[in-house]
């Protein structure tokens, strides 16, 4: 049983810029890291988002990058919101295929009914040659009886893939108007836990079980969202984003929770959360963790003085 994080709280302004966002106001944001060592290189997906009401506004840029050290990152791949017909994108999350080749997952808003959703492209030798006309539906608000489901994190354990998401609980009486924005996690209409899915052929079929994670009763009331799950000795360690209410929906904090079987989780950080920004709204999330060779990788979202958020890495010594 896993009774302490297995890594101190860290000082995120330690770490070093990967992406910057465009303009160094709020509202401009370069962030929503997931990343993913193949054994030899690192990648990295990421979002570039801007103001409501500026052009292209809000998450309107996703990209696929490739590194060799883990900090200086090369594109090979993104996507416009437009090739989507969606008003956001949100977290990608790439994996590694059955047979080779690599798996993109999208969260975007579905523009048939402004409801958060999760699709994955078909499988490509490399991301570079990803195509989003193959695009399929994985987790939808229809398909998990939620009112919307978005931010996949995707990890293989033995011959069950496990994908966790952010939902939009279901509450009697919620209409239409809830969806209204086009985001329902920035309204207060609801709460939103993490649920996971499940698959047994490889990530092409997931069947939903529901929440893992659910919301706290202090500064994550209002969301729980689980970024990024590492295997250590005794079980897992799990990183989330928490908020007490939809006014901090842009500036969720960091916590940590423990499980032993991916199914049910324990939180670590249930009086306050784990790592602040000491800057503008406090932010640091999306936090995703890599355990190598002795040294932790961590890639997080953070809040500047100036509101804008930036992409960054920190390497901690394992210990």
């Amino acid at each position: 049983m896993i009774e302490h994080a297995p890594l101190p709280a860290f000082d995120p302004l330690a770490g070093t810029v990967v992406r910057a966002p465009e303009k160094d106001e709020a509202g401009y944001w370069a962030g929503c890291p997931g990343v993913l060592h193949d054994g030899e290189r690192f990648w990295l997906t990421y979002r570039r988002r801007r103001p409501r009401g500026a052009a292209a506004e809000r998450g309107w840029h996703c990209a696929v990058a490739v590194s060799d050290d883990g900090v200086s990152f090369t594109d090979v791949w993104s996507v416009h919101k437009d090739e989507l017909r969606t008003p956001s994108m949100e977290r990608f999350c790439l994996t590694r295929a059955d047979g080779g080749g690599f798996v993109l997952y999208l969260s975007y808003v579905d523009p048939a009914d402004n409801r958060w959703r999760i699709d994955a492209l078909r499988p490509a030798a490399h991301p570079s040659e990803f195509d989003v006309a193959t695009a399929r539906p994985v987790l939808t608000a229809a398909s998990t009886g939620t009112e919307g489901v978005k931010d996949p994190y995707v990890l293989r354990a033995g011959p069950v893939t496990y994908l966790f998401a952010s939902y939009a609980e279901a509450r009697p009486g919620l209409g239409g108007e809830a969806h209204a924005s086009a985001d329902i996690y920035n309204v207060g209409a609801t709460t939103h836990p993490t649920g996971l899915a499940t698959s047994l052929d490889g990530g092409t079929e997931f069947a939903w079980h529901g929440q893992a994670l659910g919301v706290g009763q202090g500064w994550d009331r209002y969301q729980a969202r689980l970024n990024s799950v590492v295997p250590v000795p005794g079980g897992y360690v799990g990183f989330y984003d928490g908020s007490a209410s939809h006014e901090e929906n842009y500036e969720e904090r960091c916590g940590v929770a423990v499980s032993g079987d991916l199914f049910g989780w324990r939180r670590l950080s249930a009086e306050r959360p784990w790592v602040t920004s000491p800057q503008g709204g406090g932010s640091v999330r999306y936090l995703d963790a890599l355990l190598l060779e002795g040294r932790w990788w961590l890639y997080y979202e953070l809040t500047r003085a100036d509101g804008a958020h930036e992409l960054r890495v920190l390497r901690v010594p394992a210990g």
